[in-house]
């Protein structure tokens, strides 16, 4: 009999970074944890980006493709092991008016600069934003784990 070895089977999540100037758009949860960036997890068989953009489009009924990846952070929990999360950069939000919030899950939304990031979110994803942030203005992509850059960890 052959013993298949384990392998980590990490839970992934995309995330949409929308920005204006030196603010960033910020949904409030029914549930968990509050503020949090538009996204969810990703489904069997679907990429990141495709999660990003569906998100995004049940939460906020905004049809906006991800136009590229910010940064990817291994971020595992006590109580979801191993995760892996990805925040894409996508754009701007032309028509506010358009917004639609999914009512079972979201609130409220409010644009809050990201110096002041840290009074809305929990700080793991602070640290993500602020790096996905800094990752937009350079037009970089980074990996980080913990939301901390791999070199800086």
């Amino acid at each position: 009999m052959t013993v298949e070895p384990l392998f980590a089977r990490a839970r992934m999540a995309a995330g949409a970074l929308f920005t204006r100037e030196r603010e960033v758009f910020l949904v409030h949860k029914t549930y968990g944890n509050g503020w949090d960036i538009p996204g969810g997890y990703v489904e069997p068989g679907e990429s990141p980006s495709r999660a990003c953009h569906r998100e995004v489009l049940e939460e906020l009924g905004l049809d906006h493709a991800p136009r590229r990846l910010l940064v990817q952070d291994w971020a595992p929990t006590d109580t979801e092991r191993d995760r892996i999360l990805f925040v894409f950069d996508c754009g701007a939000i032309e028509d506010e008016q358009a917004i639609v919030l999914q009512a079972a899950e979201l609130d409220d939304w409010a644009w809050t600069s990201i110096d002041e990031i840290e009074d809305y979110v929990i700080p793991r994803l602070a640290r993500r934003l602020r790096q996905a942030f800094a990752a937009a203005e350079r037009g970089t992509t980074g990996y980080l784990e913990h939301g901390v850059p791999l070199n800086d960890a």
